[in-house]
């Protein structure tokens, strides 16, 4: 299971986000204090793991290892349940994950859909991914 610091990073750098960019929307003064929980050399107490969940948008149990699931809430609101998303393979949760966050895409609203059309998506992601790497 993931630690507490790589979810930290990957949380980070899937936004673009550079450490001291984090450090200041959290109010640390220092960035080797951001760094350090990243490294996992240090832990961050209660009441930042808090900011620090709001500031990604993620469940705290998420941010502890104890569910994979990023932001039930979106879950909740295409219409998966957490079984069914932890049911998933790696690659189904990516093409999942790609979809709940482009807000461009409006399924949103038809719950039975998005799971539905995982096949679907997945053809569509494939394609996105290979222009992606053409640019």
């Amino acid at each position: 299971m993931d630690t507490l610091g790589t979810r930290l990073t990957y949380l980070r750098e899937k936004r673009g986000w550079t450490k001291t960019y984090v450090a200041n929307k959290l109010g640390i003064k220092t960035v080797s204090t951001y760094a350090n929980w990243e490294y996992g050399t240090r832990q961050p107490d209660n009441e930042m793991l808090v900011k620090i969940a709001d500031l990604y948008d993620v469940s705290l149990d998420f941010l502890l290892g104890r569910s994979d699931v990023v932001n039930p809430k979106e879950f909740e609101n295409a219409g998966i349940t957490n079984e069914e998303y932890t049911s998933l393979t790696p690659y189904q949760r990516e093409v999942v994950d790609f979809f709940l966050v482009r807000e461009d895409l409006f399924f949103h609203d038809n719950p039975k859909k998005l799971m539905d059309a995982l096949e679907q998506f997945e053809i569509f992601y494939e394609v996105w991914k290979k222009q992606q790497d053409k640019k």
